[in-house]
């Protein structure tokens, strides 16, 4: 008797820890909704390119030695590390599904925090463009646009600008609802309707900054207009990327009706930018000119 109740209490505490350890395991092994990402050097490179881009630019105003050539290698090093970081997220999205609704759910929180941190950033330009405009000191002659300055014309550029910015927005919408109606075709179509818009209106802006009767020196009025169209131009670039990243992806059948972030937020990007023409055209071009 005694040694029947010593065996069985001894199988009862292997059993214990057993039961223990695999419910350990199993509590280690948990799925989860979140997708933990593998640790990565691309945010160190980026960090580190950021700091060269910024510090060769800053050399180069200056007129330092090398600055113009690290202001060069960050660039590279920048755009080699968007390539390689941007390429391992369409993998985890395409590829290995981790993606799933719950991740598209932050991914889309995140894209519209960083659109208001952009609203912010023009923000800043506006505020200066007004603070000049609405109350202008006696360096720039106490008028707005200040004297000697000869102001574009808003019936021409501009305006041809601005119908093909906001037919963009009509293409890239047009995309939009084309994705979540399953017709690849009419998405197709309707970014590269929007990329050819984004190209003729970039080219619209190179032509009129060298047809321009003013520079960037040339008081507060060529520097808030150089730097609010310069950044918006340079959004656009970026946008377009975004875009013909996205044509690219959607002929190799990377979307679907329920899975193309990637393509929402270009398309959520677009619409900013039209969105912050619609105010440059307006505020600078119309009403202060």
């Amino acid at each position: 008797m005694i040694f029947f109740l010593k065996n069985f209490n001894l199988i009862y505490l292997v059993k214990r820890n057993f039961t223990s350890t695999t419910l350990h395991k199993n509590r280690i092994k948990t799925k989860h909704h979140w997708h933990l990402v593998d640790p990565s050097p691309w945010p160190l490179m980026a960090a580190i390119a950021a700091f060269c881009l910024t510090s060769g630019g800053v050399l180069y105003m200056h007129n330092f030695l090398l600055g113009s050539n690290l202001f060069k290698l960050g660039l590279f090093i920048l755009l080699f590390v968007m390539y390689l970081w941007w390429r391992d997220i369409i993998r985890e999205a395409t590829f290995e599904n981790q993606h799933n609704f719950s991740v598209q759910k932050g991914l889309r929180l995140g894209m519209i925090l960083f659109i208001i941190s952009e609203i912010m950033f023009f923000f800043a330009f506006f505020w200066a463009f007004f603070h000049s405009s609405l109350s202008p000191v006696f360096n720039i002659g106490g008028v707005w646009p200040p004297q000697a300055i000869e102001v574009i014309s808003v019936a021409g550029i501009p305006l041809s600008n601005t119908f093909f910015l906001l037919s963009s927005g009509v293409t890239v919408t047009w995309a939009h609802h084309a994705i979540r109606a399953r017709s690849k075709f009419y998405t197709l179509l309707g970014l590269i309707f929007t990329i050819l818009l984004a190209i003729l209106f970039t080219t619209l802006q190179i032509y009129e900054y060298l047809t321009a009767p003013f520079n960037i020196n040339d008081s507060v009025f060529g520097s808030c207009f150089y730097m609010t169209t310069g950044f918006h131009g340079f959004h656009v670039f970026i946008g377009t990327c975004c875009l013909f990243v996205s044509l690219i992806r959607t002929i190799l059948n990377h979307f679907t009706n329920t899975h193309h972030f990637g393509l929402e937020s270009a398309i959520w990007y677009w619409h900013f930018v039209d969105v912050v023409w619609l105010f440059l055209f307006v505020m600078v071009y119309w009403w202060g000119c």
